[in-house]
């Protein structure tokens, strides 16, 4: 099994089916914390370096949320701009700088590699929180976190499973790591569905096809959305050379209530990373959805909190203390005494 404690977190091919386990009984762990029903300080006077050198909300804030809810404190760097890269000081002296002023840093930059370049230089252990087109491990983790929970709620298992991934796939890191940890598991059916010039790299297939796992290839969203889990993923207009490039293919496999009724089952789960692209021209993934109970879009998001306390837990070594440094969350009891 994987060691976590001291390592840096850079590629899902780190982990084997032992370590996501594990990860996950961590995970599950952190519930009463996550909603603040108690508080740990096992990190009490640790520091997170959250370095941020692309556009991120979710990410960047759960990696915050997670730290600080196991006592840490979070340090922030936000763009390239705003930091001395933008004077031309490499990686390795940046890391060897920031990694004196904290335990652990989660770090995202727009260039593939590049976070496992930084981690070279680093004194402390470095989390990938997505470099370029190449991988997002976080998210792959919480990704499958998430499916397991919703299959579990249906009484299946995520071996035998069956799942559509929709979109951008090319240039869509996040289905790249899921593909890749899907495939520690038995007997996957993946449906690809993507225009050509955007389908899933051939390296990926490669991985699920030496897995034995079954995959159909197509373009066509109608027929091919009878899955357990529908993945959905945006255009990455970052990712394109123009955005009139991106332009070509924004809005194309929309998904709304009537076509989930035509073509999904009763209790096909929505994921999706987001941000979902609400604007008109694209509405990848309609409003008219959200009260769709079998949406897990934000439970998805949610559970990305509970897979980074576990990542920090294990990365730092203190999985097995938590409870020892348990205490009220006072504001939270205060409230509930209020009826508020």
């Amino acid at each position: 099994m994987f060691k976590f404690q001291g390592a840096d977190i850079l590629s899902v091919n780190q982990f084997d089916h032992a370590s996501i386990e594990y990860l996950f009984t961590i995970a599950d762990t952190m519930q009463p914390y996550a909603h603040r029903k108690k508080r740990t300080r096992v990190l009490d006077g640790a520091i997170l370096g959250n370095l941020f050198f692309e556009p991120s909300t979710r990410t960047r804030v759960s990696f915050g949320t997670a730290f600080n809810l196991l006592g840490g404190h979070v340090r922030e760097t936000v763009g390239l701009s705003s930091s001395a890269l933008a004077k031309g000081e490499s990686l390795y002296d940046t890391a060897r700088v920031l990694s004196s002023y904290s335990d652990i840093i989660a770090m995202r930059h727009p260039d593939s590699g590049s976070v496992a370049e930084f981690a070279e230089g680093s004194r402390v252990p470095v989390i990938n929180g997505g470099d370029g087109a190449n991988e997002h491990p976080t998210q792959a983790l919480l990704d499958l976190y998430t499916i397991s929970k919703e299959q579990s709620s249906h009484g299946k298992t995520i071996d035998g499973m069956h799942i559509a991934m929709v979109g951008d796939l090319k240039y869509g890191r996040t289905v790249h790591s899921l593909s890749k940890l899907l495939s520690l598991y038995k007997n996957i059916k993946f449906t690809f569905i993507a225009p050509d010039e955007l389908a899933m790299p051939s390296y990926i297939i490669d991985i699920v096809d030496k897995a034995g796992h079954q995959y159909e290839i197509t373009e066509q969203l109608e027929g091919n959305l009878d899955a357990d889990i529908v993945y959905q993923t945006r255009i990455q207009q970052e990712r394109f050379p123009s955005e009139e490039e991106a332009n070509k293919y924004r809005g194309k496999f929309r998904l709304n209530q009537a076509i989930y009724t035509q073509h999904c089952k009763s209790n096909t789960v929505i994921m999706h990373p987001l941000p979902r692209d609400s604007r008109a021209d694209a509405n990848e993934l309609d409003n008219d959805m959200n009260q769709n109970p079998n949406l897990a879009i934000f439970r998805q998001a949610d559970n990305g909190v509970l897979v980074r306390m576990a990542l920090f837990a294990t990365t730092l070594g203190v999985e097995s203390i938590l409870k020892d440094h348990e205490c009220d969350v006072i504001w939270h009891s205060q409230k509930a005494n209020l009826g508020l």
